[in-house]
């Protein structure tokens, strides 16, 4: 079954988007591509300490736990656009994570996923559907071959059984 789900090509809905040239700024301010991350599954996440969505820290962390021994990445890009949800410095985020959730995916540099949008959003909000990225914790599941596999709207959980799902095939192709 799992060689059969990898050969489907429609069990995805590739928008041929392309991350791997795409350049993102560190949590110490190193510029890298996302092609450092190629062979890896990627979940690219949007964050924010002081949202609705914050509590889907925890379920991100179960899926790091879960999933990264077998190649998933999730990386976490703190944003400030909607409601000045994350007004805080790089080093104040990266202790609320630690401290309450005790994260320990990658968290990146703060950045625009809305209006004069920054890396990787510019890339990302090219995902169908295409536009803007809606409120805090939307998801974009990158497959190994650096192309964007899915979206999912914030209001999703991390442990939905759809996102499960993609996470599982993904990794498995």
């Amino acid at each position: 079954m799992k060689l059969m789900l990898c050969s489907i090509s429609s069990f995805f809905s590739y928008m041929d988007i392309d991350v791997k040239n795409t350049e993102i700024i560190t949590s110490d301010k190193k510029t890298i591509t996302l092609g450092k991350y190629s062979g890896k599954v990627l979940l690219i996440v949007n964050v924010a300490s002081y949202c609705g969505n914050t509590i889907q820290y925890k379920d991100l962390q179960v899926l790091h736990d879960r999933y990264s021994s077998k190649g998933l990445r999730i990386l976490a890009f703190p944003c400030n656009d909607f409601g000045n949800q994350e007004p805080g410095t790089l080093s104040e985020i990266k202790e609320f994570c630690s401290t309450n959730f005790n994260v320990e995916f990658e968290l990146f540099d703060k950045v625009h996923a809305k209006g004069e949008t920054t890396e990787p959003y510019t890339t990302l909000n090219k995902t169908e559907p295409a536009g803007e990225v809606e409120w805090n914790f939307e998801k974009f599941l990158i497959g190994r071959d650096s192309k964007v596999i899915a979206r999912f709207k914030p209001g999703i959980n991390p442990l939905d059984e759809n996102i499960i799902t993609a996470i599982e095939v993904a990794l498995d192709c």
